[in-house]
């Protein structure tokens, strides 16, 4: 990890100055895939654990900024709300992994190129995500979802207006790292009470 990056533990508080926005001519950000030795690998947002999740999301969240700003994206390709949204975290986390390896010091000089032609590709797909998921500037509501026959009716969709984008990301990940946290424990428990579920070692 780097200075930029705060090491967190999960479900502490998140350092809030994480979220300053950058300055346009900044260098990108170095996040956690690029700070490792080995060369980049896809992040499953499924697998992650609590403490990892953590560090994805800060991570993620700060390059999405640092994009938005470098290239002027409109809230129709990356929308204030995108991370609660997994069709557009995934996109995005990829469209993250594909940057990293294109600027990687041992890539080759054409990979940014590459990179730019996916990327205009990639922002068509983002302006779809967004239309279908109602996502707006000001505002936001869960994706809809089409229900198949048999299932339970869907929850109705509406709009919830939210003020402070940066505040509300923060809350979203600590809940999202408590959830992922409880489940790890639940798991732990359930294969073995004698584990720890804080550490995965077995107790004394």
């Amino acid at each position: 990890m780097t200075d930029e990056t705060p090491d967190t533990h999960p479900g502490a508080g998140i350092d809030e100055s994480v979220l300053d926005e950058p300055d346009v001519f900044d260098n990108p950000p170095r996040t956690s895939a690029a700070d490792v030795s080995e060369p980049p690998h896809p992040v499953n947002w499924n697998l992650l654990t609590a403490h990892e999740l953590e560090q994805e999301w800060l991570a993620l969240n700060q390059w999405v900024d640092w994009l938005r700003h470098t290239y002027g994206l409109p809230a129709s390709v990356i929308p204030p709300f995108w991370h609660h949204h997994p069709e557009l975290v995934w996109e995005l986390s990829a469209l993250h992994l594909h940057w990293l390896c294109a600027y990687d010091a041992e890539q080759n000089g054409s990979a940014p190129s590459g990179w730019h032609r996916d990327f205009a590709e990639t922002r068509n797909r983002l302006r779809d995500w967004v239309a279908a998921s109602g996502t707006r500037l000001d505002r936001d509501r869960p994706t809809r979802q089409t229900v198949w026959p048999g299932e339970d009716p869907a929850t109705p969709v509406e709009d919830i207006v939210l003020a402070d984008r940066d505040m509300e990301f923060v809350e979203w990940v600590q809940a999202d790292v408590r959830r992922r946290q409880q489940a790890e424990e639940e798991f732990y428990t359930h294969i073995d009470p004698d584990v720890d579920p804080e550490t995965g070692e077995v107790r004394d």
